[in-house]
């Protein structure tokens, strides 16, 4: 993530909070580090001020499993909510998303506010799908609407690369740290391959296309 790219995409437009949603487990944030580490990045590349001990200090403890939603402004300062953790389908469905990303966006690699085409097509899932896959200007399959996409073709789990155009999630880190590959995968592949969805609130979730 180039932070003069960032900085020049932030020239005239109106600055977002950078987000991170963290999933508190009832005793622990189990992927606080790479929370903290991602949000220390991108507040890096933006010039963002950010002090990761008053980060900290922010979060929550909650008395059961929860949503924590933290979001961070420019001049370093920090807001949380909570909620309590919605449930979700054992196996998601999956479909493709109307919208087209470019891999040339700086912003698709920011966690932020500035999330308007993600949010409007999940506003807009048809019935019967829990998630929508984008593609980009080259067809290439890049993530998913809140999510990040994993995959097989017999031969270990992949991820597409960030050059596609795609959030680094929290839980893709630390899978590609346990061995996932970043690979290529094209739209036509997808019902090809064994698939899974997931992002550090969720974890991994079993996924079946439905095109």
């Amino acid at each position: 993530m180039g932070g003069s790219a960032l900085e020049s995409a932030l020239c005239g437009d109106a600055r977002p909070r950078l987000i991170e949603t963290l999933l508190w487990d009832g005793a622990a944030y189990p992927r606080l580090p790479g929370h903290l580490a991602r949000l220390a990045a991108s507040a890096a590349g933006l010039g963002y001020a950010c002090d990761l001990a008053a980060v900290r200090a922010a979060l929550p403890a909650p008395a059961g499993a929860a949503r924590v939603r933290l979001t961070l402004g420019h001049g370093g300062d920090a807001e949380v909510t909570q909620a309590a953790l919605p449930p979700a389908r054992a196996e998601w469905r999956l479909a493709l998303a109307a919208a087209r990303l470019s891999s040339a966006d700086p912003w698709l690699q920011v966690k932020s506010t500035r999330r308007a085409l993600y949010d409007s097509s999940r506003a807009a899932l048809p019935d019967g799908v829990e998630e929508l896959i984008f593609l980009n200007e080259r067809d290439e399959v890049c993530e998913g609407t809140i999510t990040n996409l994993f995959f097989d073709r017999g031969q270990g789990i992949c991820t597409p690369p960030r050059a596609c155009g795609l959030l680094p999630g929290v839980l893709r880190a630390g899978m590609i740290a346990e061995g996932c590959r970043e690979e290529l995968l094209s739209a036509e592949d997808l019902p090809r391959v064994r698939l899974w969805v997931g992002n550090a609130l969720r974890g991994l979730i079993p996924a079946v296309w439905r095109g």
